[in-house]
Parts: C-alpha cells; sequence; structure tokens
C-alpha cells in the first residue's frame, strides 16, 4: 500500500505534468501612509505581529520551468538550476554551517562572478505548524517583498564587517540569496519569484523588520499589473533558486527582486507542507 501511494506522489510531483501559468492570490500591500512593519516571534514561535494594510491580488503566475535557461541574475534578478547538497540533514545546525555553507559560498560565486562570497545567515522554514514549534524554525512568508533596502543593504555589511565595511562599500556588492526545498519536492505554498525588469522603484515602500535587538529594513511592494511573476513547480532538493535582494550598481541591471510564498491552487489536496531552507550571502566585486 505504502508503495502505491508512493508511486501514485511521485506521478503527481512530475514538474512536466504542471500547466504553462495558473492564477493565484499574492499579498501586496496599500501605500496609504499606515506605518508598515513586522516584528516576528522567536523560530518556532507563532506570534507575527504586522502593520500595513494588505492588499490580496489575482496575478498570473507563469511555469518558469519553461524558461529556465533564459533567466540571468543581472537581468531578471534570478536563476534557476540544478544543484546538489551533500548535506544530509538540514535541521543539523552544525552541518549546515559546516558543509552548506561552502557550498553556497562557491554557487554564490560561479553564478554572480563575484570574487569573494561571505555567507552570513540561513533559515529554515515550514508550513507545518507543528514542525515549526518542534524545531524552533519560521514560518513561510505569504507577503511581497524584497529582504533588503537602499539604506539595509550597505548597512548590513557595515554590521557584519565593521572594521572592512569603509573600504567594501567603495565597490560594488551585492546580496545573494538562495533557496531550496531540504526534504520533500514543494507540495505547498512554493516560492513565486517576480522578473526584476517589471518592478518598478515606485512599487518598493520601505517596511521595518522589527528584531529584539535591531531594527532593518525591508520593501513591501505595492500592486502593479505589468509584474511578471513565475514559479518554479514542484521543487524538489536538488534545484536551488539563486537571487539577488540588492545591487549596489545602478546602471540598469536587477537591483531588487521582489518574492512571496503563494497558496498554490494546484497543490494536491493531502500536499506535504513545505520546508525550505534560504541562505543569505554579500557577495563583492
Amino acid at each position: 500500500m505504502v508503495q502505491v501511494l508512493d508511486q501514485a506522489r511521485s506521478q503527481v510531483l512530475e514538474p512536466e505534468t504542471a500547466p504553462d501559468a495558473i492564477e493565484a492570490t499574492l499579498n501586496y500591500i496599500v501605500d496609504d501612509g499606515t506605518k508598515i512593519f513586522t516584528e516576528t516571534a522567536a523560530p518556532g514561535g507563532t506570534d507575527v505581529r504586522t502593520g500595513g494594510k494588505p492588499d490580496p491580488r489575482r496575478v498570473t503566475i507563469r511555469n518558469g520551468r519553461r524558461h529556465a535557461r533564459e533567466f540571468t541574475l543581472d537581468r531578471n534578478g534570478f536563476r534557476f538550476i540544478r544543484h546538489n547538497t551533500a548535506v544530509s540533514d538540514f535541521f543539523d545546525e552544525a552541518e549546515v554551517r559546516s558543509t552548506y555553507y561552502a557550498e553556497m559560498e562557491a554557487l554564490v560565486k560561479a553564478e554572480s562572478g563575484a570574487l569573494r562570497v561571505v555567507v552570513f545567515d540561513h533559515t529554515l522554514r515550514t508550513a507545518d505548524d507543528a514542525m515549526r514549534a518542534e524545531r524552533k524554525i519560521r514560518e513561510v512568508v505569504p507577503r511581497v517583498h524584497n529582504d533588503y533596502t537602499e539604506w539595509s543593504g550597505p548597512q548590513r555589511v557595515r554590521d557584519l564587517l565593521p572594521e572592512e565595511a569603509g573600504e567594501l562599500l567603495q565597490r560594488r556588492f551585492a546580496i545573494v540569496q538562495v533557496w531550496r526545498p531540504i526534504r520533500h519536492p514543494v507540495e505547498t505554498f512554493p516560492l513565486a519569484i517576480c522578473d526584476a525588469r517589471s518592478l518598478s522603484p515606485e512599487n518598493l515602500v520601505v517596511s521595518e523588520r522589527r528584531y529584539p535587538h535591531r531594527v532593518g529594513q525591508t520593501y513591501a511592494i505595492t500592486y502593479n499589473p505589468e509584474h511578471r511573476w513565475y514559479w518554479f513547480p514542484r521543487m524538489r532538493r536538488d534545484e536551488a533558486l539563486v537571487f539577488k535582494v540588492y545591487d549596489s550598481l545602478t546602471d540598469g541591471r536587477a537591483r531588487w527582486t521582489a518574492h512571496t510564498a503563494f497558496n498554490d491552487p494546484t497543490s494536491p489536496p493531502d500536499g506535504r507542507p513545505r520546508e525550505s531552507i534560504e541562505i543569505r550571502t554579500l557577495a563583492f566585486f
């Protein structure tokens, strides 16, 4: 019986069966002067406080697998790749830091062309409330956002590399993230990502990110019918999405990449809750 169920599930998960596009609701923000902020509980907690008026919009999300070879970091803001990892257990903090960090440094160097990459953070997420409490990991984020702003990008360098920051900030740098499933193929709450070419500066609204010991900034995103959204159906553990959330250059290349988890209308009724890891890096050129 178990074997039959596994075979049925694997058939459901074949990426080739996914449609060319779907309609889904993404949660934007209304820029009406209201203070926008996110104050998240400690990992595993469910007490998330936010300020700002949500603006849910029905949008078309295209199957990025059909166009994967076309995407580049500097043009679209993201790349979808096959990428194996030697990590056996992403819930093992020591293994993630000793093995995955080195893998991600090499990957971001290869994808971005950076001379130096510093991995500074990672976050595990799940859509399963019970697992989140048990494992002390974070929730999925079902709102359209970009993780850094014109201010908070350089400030992260100052926070993390204070003695080098003055020199490093005189040259180009970027913040590049890598997202992947950690165990099962993604069946619920996949990640949607917006083509950077369709994102206007007028859509970016500063949102405070409140932590126990500091206040950062992200960009909340206002709705624009020109936004061009993609998702990569049923991403697997050996696939990764590399995307840029800050670039110091203002020469027309991608600088911000809006993204969000979303409720996928094609998810199977018994779909497993999404489990993922995102890694954050500073890339110096």
